[in-house]
């Protein structure tokens, strides 16, 4: 391995148009981070590409990295930028590494929007996955990085909002996901989250902004992200979601799984709610949803209703007379 680069060189903050290259040659070898060499600016860089030849752009090491993957993963723009213009005249910009991911997984996954929004501006394709089935927003879900997506969205390129990854989840499953990890154990109403917290929940937001649509099943179950929220007694994001100003509220709230999966058995985001541990979230949830136009005299594949669900002893009590009164009160009146 020849001596590492100097990440000065490729640092800089601002990028200036992007030039042309013609070569030729064919890939010989594993690739070599090249030498240091003087001057920050990407004309250094383009040299620099220029100097090493398509040969070792163009080559892979033994788990299938070139050198845009580690420039990349390392965060050194100029070089990912110069070397990015060669592989795209060689049409390998979207080249994959071991694991399937092309450049542009590899600079999301090491949160490096920059890189990111220039490889989407130089053609990078932006519904690539990897072998997981994972986009570019899968990635960005999956890790809190709301830059990676700020990065896809100031590029412009139009993406699959509801690509599924090999779980079956769309990139907002993934996001809502990762955010009651982050989130656990829930608060009903936390004055401060975790900065990892904060990104996640800045991730869900954008995708909502984006379009992502808050009525898709996840495969497995056919649960919507109301019903994973549910699920992980989160009463912050549940709240979140019923706030979302799209659509038919009360169509959403009261959705149910299909009947051809009985995983899920049938039960709308209230008959998950009621079937949570009694405490403070699950009657937050509970009331939450009331207010919303959850009804509580929906069935799940069992014939029961929400309040069937309800754990025995005195701690739901008082869920269970609301879920009842709520049964026989008029429309519109079972909050």
């Amino acid at each position: 391995m020849e001596e590492p680069l100097d990440t000065r060189l490729y640092a800089e903050p601002s990028l200036p148009q992007a030039g042309s290259w013609r070569g030729s040659g064919l890939p010989s070898g594993p690739p070599q981070l090249p030498p240091v060499v003087t001057g920050p600016s990407l004309d250094a860089a383009r040299a620099h590409m220029l100097a090493l030849g398509p040969q070792q752009l163009l080559a892979q090491d033994e788990e299938g990295d070139t050198l845009l993957h580690l420039f990349a993963a390392r965060g050194l723009r100029w070089a990912a930028y110069a070397a990015a213009e060669i592989l795209q005249v060689y049409r390998h910009l979207d080249i994959r590494e071991h694991k399937g991911k092309t450049p542009l997984l590899v600079a999301a996954a090491a949160n490096q929007p920059l890189i990111v929004e220039d490889l989407l501006n130089l053609g990078a394709e932006p519904n690539a996955a990897d072998h997981q089935g994972r986009s570019v927003l899968h990635v960005a879900a999956t890790y809190g990085l709301p830059g990676v997506l700020s990065a896809v969205i100031n590029s412009g390129v139009r993406v699959d909002l509801e690509a599924r990854d090999f779980e079956g989840l769309t990139p907002l499953h993934t996001a809502i996901l990762a955010l009651n990890v982050a989130m656990h154990p829930p608060d009903l109403c936390p004055r401060v989250l975790s900065t990892q917290a904060r990104d996640r929940l800045a991730c869900v937001q954008m995708l909502l902004h984006m379009g992502a649509d808050h009525t898709s099943q996840e495969i497995k179950s056919n649960k919507t992200v109301l019903h994973l929220a549910v699920q992980a007694a989160n009463p912050t994001l549940v709240q979140l979601l019923l706030e979302l100003p799209r659509g038919d509220l009360r169509a959403f709230v009261n959705m149910k799984p299909s009947p051809h999966c009985p995983q899920a058995h049938g039960n709308t985001a209230l008959h998950m709610a009621a079937a949570l541990p009694p405490g403070p979230p699950q009657e937050a949830i509970v009331r939450r949803l009331l207010a919303a136009g959850a009804d509580p005299t929906l069935r799940n594949l069992e014939n029961e209703q929400p309040v069937h669900l309800l754990r025995p002893g005195p701690g739901p009590e008082g869920l269970r007379q609301l879920l009842k009164r709520s049964r026989v009160a008029p429309p519109g009146l079972s909050s």
